[in-house]
């Protein structure tokens, strides 16, 4: 009996975890020492060849301030989690973020991967 119901813990456990929505595009995330756990409703990546998703549709620099202050007025405490490539230009990264900074988002964060540490 206690096999079952560890069986069927495990199982529910796995099938959560299947069902997370992932909000960006494929991207090589870098890797930090220290990783935290964050989501926000709005993910913008940014592809190796630079190009940006917002809510994994392309985007041209130019429209993203738009599209975040439209989110912004109707989500007013909303967040953004930026997912770089690992060679994504870096002056890419801080095109998105002064986009974000310009259309009034305060809370941001940048998608890493932690780093597999030694012991």
């Amino acid at each position: 009996m206690i096999d079952t119901v560890f069986f069927l813990l495990v199982f529910f456990m796995m099938a959560s975890l299947a069902m997370t929505v992932h909000g960006g595009i494929a991207v090589h995330l870098p890797k930090a020492a220290k990783a935290e756990a964050a989501r926000a409703p709005v993910a913008i990546s940014i592809s190796r060849e630079g190009i940006i998703y917002f809510d994994r549709e392309p985007i041209e620099p130019a429209q993203l301030t738009g599209r975040l202050q439209a989110r912004a007025r109707t989500e007013p405490e909303v967040g953004v989690v930026i997912e770089a490539d690992t060679d994504a230009l870096h002056g890419r990264v801080v095109e998105v973020m002064d986009a974000a900074r310009l259309a009034g988002i305060g809370k941001m964060a940048i998608a890493v991967t932690p780093k597999e540490t030694r012991h």
